[in-house]
């Protein structure tokens, strides 16, 4: 293969216009295709279950995925900084759009959580390396930011018609469509990236890496327990087996920490946490996926099963969130070049995010929709602020040395805040509802239907509440005051999980100060492209 070096242009991009737009809408499709399995595949899941009968299993077609994603994905940002992204790109969406293909054909529960686990491994991949490409195309900052938006609308869009998209495709031509319709994205994505995104390496970087096995395989028994722990706390709860994995998740931790600084290739090098302005980015993206993720997770639940509006009602008042978090990426990227100090966004991000959590806690079923959507509005513009300026500064501040595994890392442990974040309020939900129905069901001498009361789900199935009120009735039960005791319990529950998040968010402005101030400067340094 002929080396020579990336010209670049005086915009401060690697290509020609036309050809930045090819490559980054072969990006843009390689976004949707994941973030469109996030969202579209949670609406079929009833179904998936009903007809596959693995209801056992149900948990870990989500679980799988996360798992495998969240390993791979460290693993092969670190491999992009050294081979180059494009390879891992192309490998990625292969394993991506073919392990879908395995899904939709699938006949039995544990044949699909294997698929998803291979969906995942093409998921971590893609998430790894396809972020970190942007700097790659674009080495000048100011430059990257208003291409950057082209992701940032990609990833809004999926978001936006995935959950509508997902029950269209389920209602009309089956369950296995969600999974199918990853093959035509994945395939244009494909030929996009393969045409046009250019294979881009360090011209500095000409010795061969050792990979680091050692290092993989503890990033994996570190990431995988911790994902197992956060998964199984709120069901089985923190005085049970489940902690074990908590004591697996810190002794591999420990011992990757210290393999990793012996180690002369490192595959997670931890001289960058030395660094203040890379370790409080960090940081600060454990915060924002704790704060988001509890949010966007037990919203729903709040809306549907407390407030007792419909899935199509709940979605409506959600969907600000998502669409907003695009405009306030768009308002982001005009706004942040032309301050004085770029980290006043982030700030501002966080407060406005710590403003709508606030909001939903004192929210009641009596709040009008149009305050419940303006306090989803200004979630979305405050998450707007923060995700792309996260990934930038770190970007920035990293180095292309490290350009592909800081940004990885960045996704992963926003990854991680979000499994930590949903475990605790999970485990405040399933606490907090369960004690105040048996509570209920106790004074009213009822606790033989604790069952079918037990699980928050009820609260959204119109057929089984009716079922269940009429059995109440007839054994000389108020059915109606018990579920609206119900209701009662989860709406407390969910506040105070969601007050966690406006908690976290208020931390998270403070935190802001801790990073040193950001120059998004219009230096260049040279890359390698690989013909």
């Amino acid at each position: 293969m002929a080396l020579h070096t990336a010209a670049h242009h005086s915009s401060g991009q690697v290509l020609p216009f036309r050809e930045s737009l090819l490559a980054m809408l072969g990006m843009s499709f390689v976004t949707m295709l994941v973030a469109l399995d996030q969202t579209v595949v949670g609406t079929a899941l009833p179904t998936i279950v009903s007809e596959l009968r693995g209801f056992d299993l149900y948990a870990w077609v989500a679980t799988s995925y996360l798992l495998t994603s969240v390993i791979t994905v460290p693993i092969f940002g670190r491999l992009g900084d050294h081979y180059g992204r494009k390879p891992f790109v192309i490998a990625s969406i292969v394993v991506f759009t073919g392990a879908s293909a395995l899904c939709g054909m699938a006949n039995s529960m544990l044949f699909l959580v294997l698929a998803r686990g291979l969906q995942g491994i093409g998921g971590g991949m893609l998430v790894g390396t396809a972020f970190a490409c942007v700097p790659d195309l674009f080495p000048d900052s100011v430059v990257r930011l208003r291409w950057q938006v082209i992701l940032s609308s990609a990833f809004g869009i999926a978001n936006a018609i995935g959950p509508s998209l997902g029950g269209f495709l389920t209602q009309y031509y089956g369950w296995r469509s969600v999974f199918y319709v990853n093959l035509p994205v994945g395939l244009l994505s494909l030929f996009f990236v393969w045409r046009y995104l250019p294979h881009l390496r360090q011209a500095d970087d000409d010795r061969q890496m050792s990979l680091d096995w050692p290092g993989a395989l503890l990033i994996a028994l570190t990431l995988g327990s911790m994902q197992l722990f956060v998964e199984w706390l709120p069901k089985y709860g923190i005085a049970s087996w489940a902690t074990l994995l908590l004591v697996v998740t810190v002794g591999a931790g420990a011992a990757l920490w210290h393999w990793e600084k012996r180690c002369e290739h490192p595959i997670l090098p931890f001289d960058m946490f030395r660094n203040r302005s890379l370790s409080a980015l960090f940081v600060l993206a454990i915060l924002a996926g704790m704060a988001m993720l509890s949010l966007l997770f037990y919203a729903p639940l709040l809306f549907q099963g407390g407030f007792g509006m419909s899935p199509k009602d709940a979605g409506l008042v959600i969907t600000p969130l998502v669409v907003f978090i695009t405009i306030g990426s768009i308002m982001n990227g005009r706004i942040v070049t032309r301050i004085r100090n770029p980290n006043a966004m982030l700030r501002i991000g966080f407060a406005l995010f710590a403003l709508t959590c606030a909001g939903i806690t004192v929210a009641t079923r009596a709040m009008p929709t149009w305050a419940l959507m303006s306090l989803m509005v200004a979630g979305g513009v405050g998450l707007g602020f923060v995700l792309p300026n996260l990934t930038v500064f770190a970007q920035q501040t990293a180095g292309r040395q490290h350009l592909g595994i800081a940004t990885a890392l960045l996704q992963s442990l926003r990854m991680v805040g979000g499994m930590v974040g949903t475990a605790i309020t999970g485990t405040l939900v399933n606490q907090m509802y369960g004690n105040g129905v048996r509570s209920a069901l106790d004074a009213d001498h009822a606790l033989h239907w604790y069952a079918q009361l037990a699980d928050p789900q009820i609260l959204i199935d119109r057929a089984a509440q009716s079922s269940l009120v009429a059995e109440l009735g007839r054994a000389g039960h108020n059915g109606a005051l018990l579920l609206e005791s119900a209701r009662e319990s989860l709406v407390g529950a969910i506040h105070l999980g969601i007050a966690l998040s406006a908690v976290v968010a208020v931390y998270a402005v403070w935190h802001c100060g801790r990073v040193p101030p950001v120059k998004l400067r219009r230096a260049v340094e040279p890359s390698v492209v690989v013909e």
